[in-house]
């Protein structure tokens, strides 16, 4: 398993080295953005991890360039900053996942196991390639989303929200359901992260239609379903 390590706290760096070491892992540092972007633009990784703060380029920067690229390598975001609006800038710029320092090696282990663990996954197959609700269309294979025959551009933590949503149509999915399936592993509960991104996919799909799909269920989350009547 080859992992990009692009971090430049020397601490932090011999701490991941050993333990991910020990656990068979074929780690490359880099110190700063602009190397660790060479690096990962000429080489290829089964999972990078990216520290937000970073000398020269900044990690979200890096990102962003990684995903403008083209690359699908899992990027798991790393840093001290854990309030909710840089979770969701992170994710916003094409990482998928993040964890805080201080953080507990066993956590980072798990978290690593599951992106690359879903990197893995076979495709599915073209007979359950597309979801439908109402007039809202999602196509797991090429990646798009249509409502009325209309293009919606959505960010790829965007679509794997609206693609659990729809996979559960008519279930109430309460918040710690969405957390543990669409970012894999439990975020501290005390975030609004998963508010945040329900509001973002009302704002694209819901906020021009008359006809609306995401719905909240009071005290219990959220539902997608086409004939409900929210409580006033």
């Amino acid at each position: 398993m080859k992992l990009l390590l692009i971090e430049d706290e020397p601490s932090v760096i011999s701490l991941i080295q050993r333990s991910l070491s020990v656990s068979g892992y074929e780690i490359t540092v880099a110190m700063d953005g602009k190397s660790g972007l060479q690096m990962a633009s000429q080489h290829a990784f089964d999972i990078i991890i990216l520290d937000l703060m970073l000398p020269v380029i900044n990690g979200m920067e890096v990102c962003r360039k990684i995903r403008s690229s083209g690359s699908v390598t899992p990027i798991l975001m790393l840093t001290a900053l854990g309030t909710t609006e840089n979770i969701v800038s992170g994710l916003d710029a094409g990482a998928d996942d993040y964890i805080t320092k201080p953080f507990k090696l066993a956590e980072l282990e798990a978290r690593i196991r599951t992106l690359t663990r879903r990197g893995k996954e076979p495709e599915k197959t073209k007979n359950n390639a597309s979801s439908q609700i109402a007039d809202l269309v999602l196509d797991t294979i090429t990646k798009t989303v249509q409502r009325a025959g209309q293009p919606i551009d959505l960010t790829a933590t965007e679509f794997r929200l609206l693609e659990f949503l729809m996979s559960n149509q008519n279930k109430v999915l309460n918040r710690m359901e969405i957390l543990e399936n669409v970012w894999d592993i439990n975020f501290n509960l005390g975030t609004n992260v998963v508010d945040v991104y329900i509001n973002y996919l009302r704002k694209k799909i819901d906020k021009q239609n008359s006809v609306k799909l995401i719905h909240t269920v009071f005290g219990m989350g959220y539902v997608m379903r086409q004939s409900y009547e929210d409580p006033k």
